[in-house]
């Protein structure tokens, strides 16, 4: 079974520390807040088996790379795979408008 090297960009990250700040902060919930962040990361490392298993994107113009995403909860995790990696691009709510948050902010 291939596996890939799953990269997490900058802009991921600071996505995912933005979410465990709102829901810790603003919302009271710091339990809850490591909970959510834990089942993303944990949805992210299991894009290193069989990251295809999840639909390319449709909602933002054609890109040089196909973007899919893996859904968690209400939040997705935008990724491209290219070679032997995974590139994990952004982890957005998703009740937001996905492809308005991406024109232009994927790297």
């Amino acid at each position: 079974m291939k596996k890939y090297k799953v990269r997490i960009s900058s802009l991921a990250l600071r996505d995912m520390e933005e979410i465990y700040g709102y829901i810790s902060e603003k919302l009271g919930s710091p339990a809850t807040a490591i909970k959510q962040y834990e089942r993303i990361a944990e949805a992210i490392e299991s894009l290193s088996v069989f990251p295809e298993r999840f639909q390319i994107m449709d909602i933002i113009p054609k890109l040089s790379k196909d973007v899919r995403q893996v859904i968690v909860d209400h939040y997705s995790a935008i990724y491209t795979i290219e070679a032997d990696t995974v590139t994990v691009l952004r982890v957005l709510y998703g009740a937001s408008d996905l492809s308005a948050k991406l024109q232009g902010r994927l790297s």
